[in-house]
């Protein structure tokens, strides 16, 4: 990997190396951090992503350990689908009895993306929302784009191409101010500034998290009705696949 240049550098320098894929703080963050290297993405490509080990008791995975991150498993880029496609195929895989509607309308964003971003990101900090946590940067043109980059196999028993996850988020950013905070051993978070206001709106856009993430519903919320009503207004999105 070519060295790391920061204009401010938070952890003066600790950083590791963490399977040639990206640079891993070696404590845990602090409020404000997040911020601070977002602000540096124009100039360093760098985008900051809070890490999570997949328990307190094994703190190095996925991240530091070998054989949890999968770059033979990113066979596409991004950029080389369509998202509406893609939710349609998986939503045909997940819920057979109903048809595909196609992709929500645009959210209204009334608040800065990124100011949104770095709040919601300390308070996945204050909250205690991921385990062992440490502060990762990511070489990426953009926050979706670094869970295909890390290789991240969190969702892997329901979809091994990380990039179709990435161009999915793409939309999401486009649509919703969307912006990529954090991602655990199988948990992803997403800050989102223009989330849906109205029920029907938010029962449409729950297809599509259905189709991107179907154990949201199936062992969470338990219905697509009950599902909806958590994303109206909601300022944070968190995905979890068994």
């Amino acid at each position: 990997m070519r060295a790391l240049t920061l204009d401010t550098d938070p952890v003066d320098g600790r950083w590791a190396v963490a399977q040639e894929l990206l640079w891993i703080s070696d404590g845990p963050p602090q409020p404000g951090w997040w911020q601070v290297l977002r602000a540096q993405h124009h100039r360093s490509g760098l985008w900051p992503l809070l890490l999570g080990a997949i328990s307190e008791r094994d703190p190095g995975r996925p991240w530091l350990d070998e054989g949890d991150l999968f770059p033979e498993q990113v066979r596409s880029a991004p950029g080389d689908h369509y998202p509406g496609v893609l939710l349609g195929g998986w939503w045909a895989s997940v819920e057979k009895d109903e048809p595909w509607t196609g992709l929500a309308h645009r959210g209204e964003i009334t608040t800065d993306p990124d100011e949104h971003a770095a709040a919601t990101a300390d308070l996945l900090l204050e909250f205690d929302w991921l385990a062992s946590p440490r502060l990762g940067l990511v070489p990426a043109g953009r926050g979706a784009d670094t869970l295909a980059a890390v290789a991240w196999s969190g969702p892997l028993n329901h979809e091994s191409d990380t990039a179709r996850i990435s161009c999915v988020i793409r939309s999401w950013e486009d649509r919703f101010g969307a912006r990529v905070l954090g991602a655990g051993f199988a948990t992803l978070f997403l800050s989102v500034a223009g989330p849906p206001t109205t029920l029907a709106h938010a029962r449409h856009l729950a297809t599509e998290h259905m189709a991107f993430c179907p154990d949201n519903i199936w062992q969470g919320a338990g219905s697509l009705d009950a599902y909806a009503e958590s994303l109206v207004g909601a300022p944070m999105w968190s995905f979890w696949w068994d």
